[in-house]
């Protein structure tokens, strides 16, 4: 398999599907309002939007491996790709604490840039950052499930694999106890006694180094993986707090508008009301020339003369 960790061909490959807007990541925010800080916002955005999209790139490529394992019978064959798994996983651990170090930093400048004009708390400029902030913490959390998703299906894997090598070198379906022990040393030499003594040492050598190396690689990569679970669960604490936060936001911008139509449809009232009265009064004018031009008339009888 070719290196996955090749930054040329995974750098080339970014910059020709490079986009202005993101489905998951939503619109950019304008880069002419430099005033607002916007410019060196969008910056670390993006630069951390490539890290996420690395670790993407190399949780595949773990799970290409691990797929890849499963139908390896020689203990030279695990070993290299265990020397490639644990090449990416180290990667791995080295880019989310990168990332996560950012993601802090990000929000750091957001709460720094309300102290600019036009930039307080909840203004457009302010719930911009959060959302797109938020966003990206969010990408993060959901890629870093997936390597804790991952862990836990090498294990159950791991197990599904060792119960079969047994089954094929010694021709008897293993009880819970006995693959359950092999699972956890790793040495398989005593299980393997009788088919030793059968078909001798030499021919069952190979299955014994391969499931020593599987054992040794499972091992390493989870407890390498499960060092993330720490970051996985800062971040998962950021995405909540923050969504928080942007709900807050969100609830007190509807009950501004909320406000604002009330307070439009009793403007709306008053005008007719006041279109009502003015209707009234005119008639009630035109009533009272009407009822003294007869009175008038009925003084000066000017029909008589």
């Amino acid at each position: 398999m070719n290196d996955l960790l090749a930054d040329s061909n995974y750098n080339d490959a970014k910059d020709n599907g490079s986009r202005e807007s993101d489905i998951e990541m939503g619109t950019r925010l304008p880069r002419s309002q430099s005033d607002s800080g916007l410019d060196s916002f969008n910056k670390q955005i993006q630069e951390v939007e490539k890290q996420v999209d690395k670790l993407s790139y190399l949780l595949k490529s773990l799970k290409d491996a691990n797929e890849e394992s499963k139908a390896v019978t020689k203990a030279s064959a695990m070993k290299a790709i265990r020397k490639r798994m644990e090449k990416d996983v180290n990667e791995v651990g080295k880019i989310a604490r990168n990332v996560k170090g950012k993601i802090e930093a990000i929000n750091k400048d957001n709460m720094a840039n309300r102290q600019k004009p036009g930039c307080g708390k909840g203004t457009s400029v302010d719930r911009s950052r959060m959302n797109l902030t938020n966003s990206l913490a969010k990408k993060f959390k959901d890629v870093m499930t997936e390597f804790q998703a991952l862990r836990q299906r090498i294990d159950d894997e791991y197990r599904e694999v060792v119960e079969r090598r047994v089954i094929t070198v010694t021709g008897t379906i293993p009880d819970e106890e006995t693959i359950n022990k092999l699972i956890e040393t790793g040495n398989s030499e005593q299980i393997f006694q009788k088919a030793i003594q059968e078909t001798g040492r030499g021919q069952v050598l190979n299955t014994l180094e391969e499931i020593q190396e599987r054992h040794d690689a499972v091992k390493e990569i989870e407890r390498k993986l499960l060092d993330l679970h720490q970051i996985y669960l800062d971040i998962a604490v950021v995405v909540e707090s923050q969504g928080d936060f942007l709900d807050n936001i969100e609830s007190q911008v509807r009950n501004t508008v909320d406000h604002v139509h009330m307070g439009t449809d009793a403007l709306q009232t008053a005008k007719n009301l006041q279109r009502k009265s003015r209707k009234c009064m005119m008639i009630a004018i035109i009533l009272l020339l009407l009822i003294a031009a007869i009175i008038v008339l009925s003084i000066l009888k000017p029909w008589k003369k």
